[in-house]
């Protein structure tokens, strides 16, 4: 699970009140280079899920900050959505409000010759991630996942 960048820290404190003046939850934020060009990617939500309303009040007061203080060198783009229902889950709130979903899990490197798991989610102690996939329970150190998203099943 990603540590963050020194751009999304600068971010963060400018992005968090935003956030909470809206009733909404941060999931995740993230400035990643995609080809020549930067994003500034905004994820968040709220029970119900979150509209086009939202998003764009998110945005616009966002930029306006962003303008102000502008803790960010190079150009880039930024973008406000819903995480999707295949949100990842990446704090440990998330674990917690999760436990008891089906869960995707990818490793870093293959254990037990698999690198990607599903199932229900246990828990997230002490650094120690465990799932349970049929009658079998999984334990993962937190340094071996390289993601957790809900599982979208049909």
């Amino acid at each position: 699970m990603a540590k963050m960048s020194n751009t999304e820290k600068k971010v963060l404190p400018i992005l968090e009140p935003i956030v909470a003046e809206r009733g909404l939850e941060l999931v995740d934020l993230e400035f990643v280079k995609e080809g020549a060009n930067w994003y500034l990617r905004v994820y968040v939500d709220k029970d119900g899920g979150v509209d086009i309303t939202d998003c764009e009040f998110v945005s616009r007061a966002l930029d306006i900050k962003l303008d102000e203080i502008d803790p960010i060198e190079q150009a880039y783009y930024l973008e406000v959505s819903s995480p999707g229902l295949d949100r990842p889950l990446k704090k440990d709130a998330d674990f917690v409000k999760f436990q008891g979903e089906i869960i995707d899990v990818k490793l870093y490197k293959a254990k037990d010759g698999k690198k990607q798991y599903q199932g229900e989610l246990l828990s997230l102690e002490n650094g120690v991630l465990s799932i349970k996939e049929g009658e079998t329970v999984y334990t993962f150190e937190q340094k071996e996942v390289a993601s957790v998203r809900l599982a979208v099943i049909f």
